[in-house]
């Protein structure tokens, strides 16, 4: 539902996303698997959505492993699972630019 709910937002801020966006992992150039973000919006900045009683490091760790599979610079992980909206703002230390 709140994923339903973002991306109507998005659309009527006319802002670009893929939903549900999915991504080839490799490991030593052998494809070992795909992840799946919640959204990537302008294709620089995953969103994660979350419906629990509280963040955890294993929700922190699946956000910056997101950020590192799509070599993106940040991310947001968003709860909505509590009395009150939480949310995480993610760093990717590994980010490579891609300007030359």
């Amino acid at each position: 539902m709140y994923q339903r709910a973002l991306a109507v937002e998005l659309e009527l801020n006319n802002i670009i996303f893929a939903r549900e966006y999915e991504m080839s992992v490799f490991f030593k150039s052998v494809q070992v698997g795909t992840r799946r973000v919640d959204f990537l919006i302008e294709e620089c900045l995953s969103v994660e959505l979350k419906a629990v009683a509280g963040l955890d490091n294993a929700n922190l760790a699946q956000g910056k492993n997101y950020l590192e599979a799509y070599n993106l610079p940040t991310g947001l992980l968003i709860n909505f699972g509590t009395s009150s909206l939480e949310f995480k703002r993610l760093f990717n230390n590994k980010y490579k630019s891609s300007a030359i």
